[in-house]
C-alpha cells in the first residue's frame, strides 16, 4: 500500500498524459458537443496536475519519475492544444479566429514549441550527467499560464458556437465574452514573456553543468 501511495501521483500525471491524444482529435473536430468534450478533458488534465504536485508535496510523495514524468506530461497537453489551436485558427471562419491575435502566428508555435523541445534536449543532458532537473518555479508560472491561455480558448470555441444558435444578447453575457477574450489575449502574451524568461532562467540555474563530463 506504501508503493502505491508513493507512486500515486505519478500514476495522476500517467492519467493525464492519457487524456492528451483524445484532447488533440476532440478539439479539431468541429461539432459542439466534441468541443464541450475537449474542454473537459483539459479541465481535468489541468486539474490533476494540481493534484499530482499536492499528493508528491503533501506526503513526501516525490520521486525522480516524478520530476521526470510530470514536465513531459505538460509539453505534452501543450501539444495537445497548441498544433490544434494553429489548425483551427488558419481555417478562415470568424468564430475559428483567436481573440486579439487572429490566426495563431507561426513564431508563437516555433517560440512555444521549441522552447519545450530544448529544455526536453537540456534535461536529457543534464541526467547523462546524474542532475534531475525538476520543473522550477519560473517553469511553473510559464506553465499556469499556458494552461488559462488553452483553457480558456477550449472554453471559447463552443461558447462561440452557442452564441450563434441562442439568443445571448444580455449585457452580462456580453460582459463576460469581453471578459473572456482579453482572459485569452492576455494569457498567450505572459505565456509568450514567461517561456522566454524561463528557458533563460533554466540555463542560468544550471549553469555550472557546461563542462561536466558524461556519467559512464
Amino acid at each position: 500500500m506504501m508503493g502505491l501511495g508513493k507512486n500515486l501521483p505519478n500514476l495522476v500525471t500517467i492519467a493525464r498524459m492519457a487524456c492528451c491524444p483524445a484532447i488533440f482529435i476532440l478539439a479539431l473536430d468541429q461539432s459542439l458537443e466534441a468541443k464541450v468534450w475537449a474542454a473537459a478533458l483539459f479541465l481535468f488534465a489541468g486539474m490533476s496536475d494540481l493534484w499530482d504536485g499536492y499528493l508528491a508535496r503533501k506526503y513526501g510523495w516525490i520521486t525522480d519519475t516524478g520530476k521526470l514524468l510530470d514536465p513531459l506530461a505538460d509539453k505534452l497537453l501543450l501539444v495537445a492544444t497548441f498544433i490544434p489551436f494553429y489548425i483551427i485558427s488558419h481555417r478562415g471562419t470568424g468564430v475559428s479566429a483567436i481573440p486579439y491575435w487572429g490566426a495563431l502566428p507561426m513564431w508563437v508555435m516555433v517560440l512555444i514549441l521549441g522552447r519545450e523541445m530544448f529544455v526536453t534536449i537540456f534535461r536529457q543532458w543534464a541526467a547523462r550527467r546524474e542532475v534531475v532537473i525538476a520543473a522550477g518555479i519560473s517553469g511553473k508560472y510559464k506553465a499556469f499560464l499556458q494552461n488559462s491561455f488553452s483553457g480558456g480558448l477550449l472554453l471559447w470555441y463552443p461558447l462561440q458556437d452557442i452564441s450563434m444558435t441562442k439568443d445571448l444578447s444580455a449585457w452580462y453575457y456580453r460582459v463576460w465574452i469581453e471578459f473572456h477574450s482579453m482572459w485569452i489575449g492576455l494569457t498567450l502574451a505572459l505565456a509568450l514573456l514567461f517561456t522566454v524568461y524561463s528557458m533563460f532562467d533554466y540555463l542560468w540555474s544550471y549553469r555550472n553543468l557546461i563542462g561536466v563530463k558524461e556519467s559512464d
